[in-house]
């Protein structure tokens, strides 16, 4: 193992929640730590006009909620952590559902006020798909939220994880006072807007009557309750079965605060996963072996507006990276190299000379790759398991000014190179249309292509249900029905027949009258 060193002091992991429940709030706390920025800029709040480091998109700043995923390289502790930090908001779920694909651990955020949402869920099957090892951090314990053990049940039974306490919560609301770690023995006590170092006391046995002194009589005995019916029921953290997946260790904390998270990122670099091995299309990587090895997960168009810059994000799987050396572009079948490659701090970017499996590097793109391209030095292969969802609502692109077709084509070929969208055109004629899986992607996509590439567009609503892709052994079969359904056949943008379905009725009926074409309603790409 050349690079042993190296990967066993990279963590990469990312930042899964709900929108609002503190995802972005928690980052930004996290990259204090590792002194990576001097200041917080909070996320809501009017009167700081300094705007969270980790949102770096002009809609991000307007509405104050993460929209693409940004990726962090921080050092901390002898480690170094690449952390993504995802949309929260479900439109751009399939964004997420990406980046978990290129992450080897996840950090759950869960509002102690809401409990489980939606979002959540979706979330969390992900991660269960695949096995991914969990922390789950419970937020705002500042504000009037449920009872502790209400919460950790909730958790349980909603998001189907065994969970294990690591810090216990002493009341909550405007009563809270703190947590004590069950690990290290010791209390931390809470004081709005202060540095936690000056607040932690070591209570090695929790009889002792500094503990009444510190948080009163009442408090203390509940805290000796808590403390011992959580050690009889969940004894130590077996740290296999979190890596394993089955058992989330779970903090307690206020992130706007500060508070409780030291405590989970001290035992986030203890246990965390470092770069695990993946499978392809031919065989499982290593991790350690000596070859370079790795797939992009992410696209970003115009990081800088000033300059038409494309971003792939190149997840390293394997081996060295190297600056300015020639890797094989597998689906391309030619050799490339990469004179600028960037590590992040969201907008700021740091060419760097090389990057180890774990790490993700943002490389410049003319429009060489595709969501799922891999790069290797000469064997060919595709990382498997990157997702493409069948889209739920669908939209015709009507161009506004005929002046700016150029703009407008260029534009919407970037912007759904970048996953959050896709196109499809209709057969038989040039009918452009999108498919997203939430209102807001349309939002989005209309004010960057007006504000990135100048065209100005509307859309017009679809009836359109579901998109199916079609396959079949029979391509005489397939042509006969694609021509048939004109009107509901479109192909994407890799040429693929699609099939629109108008409502359930329609593609279950197509489904059961076309025996010899398969619907899929997923496109894994490379599959």
């Amino acid at each position: 193992m050349k690079y042993e060193k190296e990967i066993n002091r990279r963590k990469s992991f990312a930042i899964i929640s709900h929108p609002d429940a503190g995802k972005t709030t928690l980052t930004e706390k996290f990259l204090l730590f590792g002194g990576a920025i001097q200041t917080a800029g909070a996320v809501k709040s009017n009167k700081i006009k300094k705007h969270a480091t980790s949102d770096f998109m002009e809609i991000e700043r307007q509405r104050g909620i993460s929209v693409a995923t940004s990726v962090m390289t921080f050092e901390y502790e002898g480690f170094l952590i690449n952390l993504l930090d995802t949309p929260g908001h479900k439109d751009f779920a399939e964004d997420t559902y990406r980046t978990l694909t290129a992450v080897d651990s996840v950090v759950l955020v869960v509002d102690s006020v809401n409990g489980v949402e939606d979002q959540t869920r979706r979330l969390m099957e992900v991660c269960r798909m695949r096995d991914t090892p969990v922390i789950v951090f419970i937020n705002k314990m500042d504000r009037d939220g449920k009872n502790r053990f209400d919460l950790l049940e909730e958790i349980e039974k909603e998001l189907n994880i065994s969970l294990h306490p690591m810090t216990l919560p002493i009341n909550s609301g405007k009563d809270f006072k703190g947590v004590y770690n069950l690990d290290e023995k010791n209390l931390i006590l809470f004081a709005a807007n202060t540095k936690t170092e000056d607040a932690s006391a070591v209570i090695k046995d929790l009889n002792d009557s500094i503990l009444d002194k510190k948080i009163g009589e009442h408090d203390a005995n509940i805290l000796r309750e808590d403390v011992e019916l959580v050690d009889g029921v969940y004894g130590d953290l077996d740290v296999d079965d979190y890596l394993k997946g089955k058992v989330a260790p779970v903090f307690f904390g206020s992130a706007v605060n500060n508070f409780g998270v030291k405590e989970m990122l001290d035992t986030f670099i203890r246990i965390a996963p470092t770069p695990r091995d993946r499978e392809t299309t031919v065989r499982e990587v290593a991790a350690s072996e000596d070859k370079f090895s790795g797939f992009v997960f992410k696209i970003h168009a115009n990081l800088d507006p000033k300059h038409r810059d494309r971003i792939a994000f190149l997840r390293v799987c394997s081996g060295r990276f190297e600056r300015n050396k020639y890797y094989k572009h597998v689906r391309l079948e030619k050799d490339i190299r990469f004179s600028n490659p960037y590590s992040f701090l969201a907008r700021s970017k740091d060419i760097i000379e090389d990057a180890y499996p774990g790490d993700v590097v943002g490389l410049f793109d003319t429009g060489n790759f595709k969501i799922g391209d891999t790069l290797t030095e000469g064997e060919r292969f595709y990382f498997t398991g990157i997702p493409s969802f069948s889209p739920e609502i669908f939209k015709e692109l009507v161009n506004k000014d005929p002046m700016k077709t150029k703009q407008m084509e260029k534009g919407i070929s970037q912007l759904t190179d970048e996953g959050v969208a896709q196109l499809f055109t209709q057969f038989g004629g040039n009918k452009k249309i999108i498919g997203c899986v939430g209102e807001l992607q349309f939002e989005v996509i209309q004010y960057r292509l007006l504000q990135e590439y100048g065209a100005a567009v509307e859309f017009r609503t679809l009836p359109f249900y579901k998109a199916c892709w079609l396959t079949s052994k029979e391509d005489k079969k397939l042509e006969e029905f694609l021509r048939f359904k004109q009107q509901n056949s479109a192909e994407d943008k890799d040429g693929n027949p699609v099939y629109l379905a108008q409502s359930e009725w329609f593609l279950n009926t197509e489904i059961s009258n076309n025996p010899d074409i398969q619907f899929h309603f997923t496109s894994e790409i490379h599959k």
